[in-house]
């Protein structure tokens, strides 16, 4: 397997793109230009990072952080492919909690920022899109409710902060309209089976028969955000981002939580829709 470092490297590049952030609710807010120069130095034994926004009333800011092979946070975890997530380690009283998700496919990358305040309450929800100066890659339409019907067979795997060996299994997503206004979703994966029932609600899938209510926001460029609508102690719970970078090709990246609000692992999720 590819190092944590080496797999950081796939993210190489002058990312053009924009911060677009979206309320609890999905509905957009704000919408500012950026430039990720992400540039490998001293062999590629360094990396500079330069985040530099482009708001469309202010000057440029730029945000700048500097990585060495030695060096990586242990909150992040990267696939070979170059998909990330990066978040806090523990859901504490008081504090803000949340997560990026980076997902890459050829020249073209969309992230994600889940971020909840102080009470555990969702405070806003932020989608990246952002490809390579030279890209063609046309950005898919937003998600809908008919785009996700259907039956979506993949392989996961799972990483954990202590690095030990990765999880590799099969995956399979039946999504199916019980009426108008609801969905169900059967999801299979290793020898566990879930089954649960969203409510439409414009742009949102709301999964609100369990103790943990559950939201999947519907967003541009294929984008999914799976959140719970608050995020309490003594539940277990999950962020996912996912991408449907072609209308039957499709990534998941979950970041898995246990009841005491640790950080448990990372998921990658590659499937398909099966016609």
């Amino acid at each position: 397997m590819l190092s944590q470092w080496d797999c950081f490297l796939k993210n190489l590049g002058e990312w053009h793109g924009s911060f677009t952030r979206f309320s609890p609710a999905g509905v957009e807010t704000e919408d500012t230009p950026s430039i990720v120069t992400i540039e490998g130095r001293d062999d590629n034994r360094a990396v500079h990072q330069v985040v530099r926004y482009l708001p469309h009333d202010e000057p440029p800011r730029d945000v700048v952080v500097d990585y060495s092979h030695n060096s990586l946070n242990r909150s992040i975890l990267f696939f070979e492919n170059g998909a990330f997530c990066q978040g806090s380690m523990q859901l504490a009283p008081y504090s803000q909690f949340g997560a990026e998700f980076g997902l890459i496919m050829g020249d073209r990358r969309l992230r994600t920022v889940i971020l909840y305040n102080g009470l555990g309450q969702l405070e806003r929800v932020v989608v990246i899109r952002e490809k390579l100066p030279e890209s063609k890659t046309p950005e898919q339409p937003a998600l809908t409710v008919d785009s996700l019907i259907g039956n979506w067979q993949g392989e996961a795997i799972t990483m954990y902060p202590d690095y030990r060996n990765p999880d590799i299994y099969n995956t399979e997503l039946q999504i199916t309209a019980k009426d108008s206004n609801h969905i169900e979703q059967k999801l299979a994966f290793g020898d566990r089976a879930i089954t649960s029932q969203a409510r439409i609600d414009g742009s949102r899938l709301l999964f609100e028969n369990s103790n943990l209510p559950v939201q999947i926001l519907l967003l541009p460029d294929g984008t999914s955000c799976n959140c719970p609508i608050e995020a309490k102690l003594g539940h277990k719970f999950v962020l996912e981002t996912g991408w449907l970078w072609q209308p039957n090709k499709r990534q998941r990246l979950i970041r898995t939580y246990n009841e005491k609000g640790n950080w448990v692992n990372c998921t990658l999720v590659t499937e398909e829709k099966i016609e």
